[in-house]
């Protein structure tokens, strides 16, 4: 076994072969980016060496720059991961000639299998199923065309040296075929510098089933069985699972044996996988008429690899390191066994409402639920930031994996949904709620598999708001009281109770929900009971309002319902977590938006009687909008009020200490013409 290895990647995957080699006695170094100098994969490894900038060209592909840390730290062998470096031939062929194990397999394996067109025909020699199509070398025009005209419409045009879904196109018909191609020519020459292509046909609801396979130098090699990888957006996975649902031994056994052969025909060492397109000709009720063809193999440890782990029980990047050292494979075809179904989630950064767009930002609130580390853990959390970390625009968005493994595909589903639900983050958008929706629609619980779900769900999977205003209000409501409660001092005089000597004390409250304008009505009555009233008119929502915050959170009680709610405020928005989902509120504070009216002008007036505390300004001082101005105390609360616009303060007209009167002008301000 190694002494050191440097882990030429960052992120989940840097930390999770961190881990691992830890375990193992393995001293690790870490390389890191500007972006990434106080990464968490910095922290998780012995050593770490700068690299370069944060763009991935100005570090994370700088081989010469990597190979050389690996001298100066005296690592013997060098860990890929995924993506970057790890499918580089020229990379691989430079890590041995430096005298430096390449945790992967030989460079002329990744070489054969890098070029979809050249994997084929050695795929076709192996005797490995391929689906009908064309795999030339000539990229004649009339050719392509006359071969797609062959095949039969629907066609796939793919990059060759393609991958991640780019330079794809599906075509319909014949004369839509020199457009698609035109497009599928000029991102394939942008992504890969390579804009050959090949032409397959387009397999109707298909399946993407992939089976995990591993050689080692002594001629030994094993699958380690499939992953369902059909969920996708963009040709993006989303949601993988092992086993794939409704696969037969008699089915899972020529997949396994054909992808070793796939394997064999490179001469494979390492962790791979390869690639399978399954067709249902006889539908999701006839699992056992599935057709599979070869599509690719990955020279690499895939980012679903923790459900192989789950249900094998195994680590697969202890095989890496074993295999890498020259050490045989640690078991046999027939002493590898399934337990159970295990299913991973991928947390990224975007917006599924707005076709998935990108998100960056800084995690604010990052938490995770109860999970462990190992193999065949219930719930395991894969990840390479903390909280308070920022998702910068130069990596992957991926924020973390969640993988949970059960004693059926029924159980494991059930514990993916809690722990979904577990995880609250606030500061960027997510596909958290998504992916709960996804998990919950008909085709993901009964197991009708295909590429096409998303689309076809499309229906309950975007623009949902499981949360409605009345229990995203309470939830405000509450959070309000707990931290006046947190605020309260030891005098009885600073309680916020709203013990009154006669009558009741109603408090009004403003939100913005769903784009809407809403209010709420906050009675305490005596004994210390609370009456909210969310809405107006026929949709108001009455009741008593009852809560007992815990370390988990609130139990909230309101209009029949009860729950779990964590809310976590960030500025005027609570976001607002629940077993039902997650949502956003916006609680207006009428005092902070005192004067924000076109109609005030410059005016600043109080909207109720209360005492100016302080101001944060003096006469002649330039504003901007937003700006804190002066602090008021109402309803034993403080409350900021800022300025509606660019300005300078003419005038204050009262002290610290003044009583005022509801509608008096606290200040003027000479609000800046607009350009």
């Amino acid at each position: 076994m190694f002494n050191k290895i440097l882990i030429a990647n960052r992120g989940e995957i840097a930390c999770r072969v961190a881990a691992t080699a830890r375990r193992l006695g393995v001293k690790t170094v870490a390389v890191y980016s500007d972006a990434d100098a106080s990464a968490k994969h910095v922290a998780a490894c012995d050593e770490a060496v700068h690299i370069g900038g944060s763009a991935p060209k100005e570090s994370y592909l700088r081989w010469e720059v990597i190979l050389a840390a690996a001298k100066a730290t005296g690592a013997q062998a060098i860990h890929p991961g995924y993506g970057f470096l790890s499918e580089n031939e020229n990379f691989a062929q430079a890590c041995a000639d430096a005298g430096l194990v390449f945790i992967g397999p030989p460079a002329s394996a990744i070489n054969a299998m890098g070029l979809k067109a050249e994997s084929k025909r050695l795929m076709e020699q192996a005797q490995v199923p391929l689906v009908p199509g064309y795999h030339g070398a000539s990229q004649d025009r009339a050719l392509l065309q006359a071969e797609a005209d062959r095949i039969g419409y629907p066609v796939l045009i793919k990059a060759s040296a393609g991958g991640g879904g780019k330079g794809m196109r599906a075509v319909d018909k014949a004369e839509d075929f020199a457009a698609a191609l035109d497009s599928c020519k000029r991102e394939a020459i942008n992504s890969f510098g390579d804009d050959a292509v090949l032409i397959e046909k387009y397999v109707q609801r298909p399946r993407h089933i992939e089976i995990q396979v591993f050689g080692d130098t002594h001629g030994n090699c094993v699958y380690l069985f499939e992953r369902d990888c059909s969920v996708q957006r963009r040709h993006q996975k989303v949601l993988e699972e092992a086993p794939a649902p409704g696969m037969t031994a008699e089915l899972r056994a020529r997949m396994g044996e054909a992808a070793v052969a796939a394997a064999r025909a490179v001469h494979y060492v390492g962790a791979g996988t390869v690639e399978f397109i399954v067709e249902q000709p006889g539908g999701y009720e006839h699992p056992e008429q599935m057709k599979f063809y070869f599509m690719e193999m990955n020279t690499r440890l895939q980012v679903e690899h923790p459900v192989t782990e789950a249900i094998t029980g195994l680590d697969l990047v202890e095989w890496q390191l074993r295999v890498a050292s020259g050490e045989p494979l640690p078991l046999q075809q027939d002493q590898l066994r399934i337990t159970g179904h295990a299913i991973e989630a991928r947390i990224c950064a975007e917006n599924p409402d707005n076709q998935f767009l990108p998100a960056t930002g800084t995690l604010h609130v990052y938490r995770k639920p109860a999970h462990s580390s190992f193999a065949r853990a219930d719930v395991r959390v894969d990840d390479g930031v903390r909280e308070g970390d920022t998702i910068s625009p130069f990596y992957d968005s991926m924020v973390a994996k969640l993988i949970v493994h059960g004693d059926t595909r029924e159980q494991a589903l059930a514990r993916l949904d809690e722990a979904l639900a577990q995880t609250h983050i606030v500061g960027l958008a997510t596909n958290v709620q998504f992916l709960r929706r996804v998990a919950r629609t008909a085709s993901f619980a009964k197991a009708q598999l295909d590429t096409a779900l998303i689309p076809r769900e499309q229906a309950v999977l975007f623009h949902q708001e499981p949360v409605g205003l009345p229990l995203a209000a309470a939830a405000a409501v509450v959070q309000t009281l707990l931290r006046e409660r947190a605020s309260e001092g030891v005098d009885p005089f600073s309680r916020r109770d709203g013990f009154h000597t006669h009558g009741v004390v109603q408090r009004r409250f403003e939100f913005e929900f769903g784009g809407e304008h809403a209010k709420a009505w906050l009675t305490y009555e005596r004994g210390g009971r609370l009456h909210l009233a969310v809405g107006e008119g026929a949709a108001q929502v009455a009741g008593p309002l009852a809560f007992n915050a815990g370390a988990q959170g609130v139990e909230l009680q309101f209009a029949g319902q009860r729950t779990r709610a964590a809310v976590y405020a960030q500025g005027e928005v609570d976001h607002v977590f629940t077993p039902l989902g997650a949502t956003q509120i916006t609680a207006i504070d009428l005092l902070a938006h005192s004067g924000e009216a076109a109609a005030e002008g410059g005016r600043l007036t109080a909207p109720m009687p209360g005492k100016v505390v302080s101001f944060a300004v003096q006469a002649g001082d330039a504003v901007t909008k937003g700006q804190p101005l002066a602090v008021m105390e109402a309803m034993k609360m403080e409350h900021t009020i800022a300025a509606p616009a660019d300005g300078v303060v003419q005038e204050l007209l009262y002290a610290p200490g003044d009583q005022v009167t509801e509608g008096a002008e606290l200040l003027k301000l000479v609000v800046a013409e607009k350009a």
